[in-house]
């Protein structure tokens, strides 16, 4: 168990869903262990280097709801990513910006105003017991530490020493009005008629309320196969267009699986799936040829 020297952070209001993220575990495909990490990669190192901090150092990642902490021991702390009302100990502080919450103060990240997912940074950064690398929640897998539950203590880091960013800072990424992913056609773009090719490429699809970390599904028009069954299981990688039975597009995110049965038509690059872990239910989603 990881040793308690630089205090605790206590979990008051965990929210909807709550998580320690890092930058992931990647690698360890090949014995069925996804990479998981922070969905908003950007915002994630944004908020560690505010903070202080190393870019890949642990921090919460929260879901639409926010979250409550309180630390045991004064703290500068860090909330980024979806736009949110932040007060500590009931007194409005800066979102976006380094704030110094003292020992025992609860610091409370409110609802997202804009956008999904927040990040909350610690200088020092959270240290739960790493596996295989990384302090990350794979929620597929079960991996790593369990979402947030009230009552739950997170170990602190011990602060790098670099100083917190207190100063003009770079512009936070936004949430997309649009939600537009490039995509490289394959390997099984042959399962699907032209018409479903081009259907992908031009109709209007939305981002359905059933997305997580796992995927990000769509609605949207059906994708006709030209070909009937199933593949055998084979590998699937970050930013796969998985397309289920429904005929519905779902991408892969951090926590998807690393095999799968249903067609690939295309994948998304890395680069482009950040917008997506902050698109909201409903957002307009284009794919278009990379």
């Amino acid at each position: 168990m990881t040793a308690v020297r630089n205090g605790l952070l206590h979990v008051v209001r965990p929210g909807a869903l709550t998580t320690v993220q890092d930058a992931g575990r990647p690698g360890w495909a090949h014995l069925g262990v996804g990479r998981s990490g922070a969905l908003d990669a950007p915002a994630a190192r944004l908020a560690n280097r505010l903070a202080g901090n190393a870019p890949g150092a642990a921090l919460l990642e929260t879901t639409v709801t926010g979250c409550a902490v309180r630390p045991d021991r004064p703290v500068v702390a860090v909330v980024g990513g979806a736009g949110c009302r932040v007060t500590v100990d009931g007194r409005p502080v800066a979102w976006g910006a380094p704030v110094r919450v003292p020992a025992g103060a609860v610091l409370d990240v409110g609802p997202a105003l804009h956008g999904v997912r927040g990040y909350l940074a610690f200088a020092g950064g959270l240290e739960p017991d790493p596996v295989l690398g990384s302090r990350s929640a794979d929620l597929l897998s079960g991996i790593g530490p369990a979402p947030l539950s009230e009552g739950d203590t997170l170990p602190l880091g011990e602060p790098a020493g670099r100083p917190p960013a207190y100063g003009p800072t770079a512009p936070w990424p936004g949430a997309p009005a649009e939600l537009v992913l490039p995509l490289h056609p394959g390997p099984r773009d042959t399962w699907f008629t032209p018409a479903a090719l081009h259907t992908l490429t031009t109709a209007a699809y939305r981002v359905s309320p059933h997305s997580n970390r796992i995927g990000l599904r769509t609605e949207g028009p059906a994708l006709e196969r030209a070909r009937e069954g199933e593949l055998p299981s084979e590998g699937m990688v970050l930013g796969a267009i998985q397309v289920p039975p429904d005929g519905l597009p779902v991408v892969f995110l951090n926590d998807h699986p690393t095999t799968g049965g249903y067609p690939v038509v295309g994948v998304v690059p890395e680069t482009a799936l950040a917008k997506a872990a902050q698109a909201v239910p409903g957002t307009p989603v284009r794919f278009v040829r990379a």
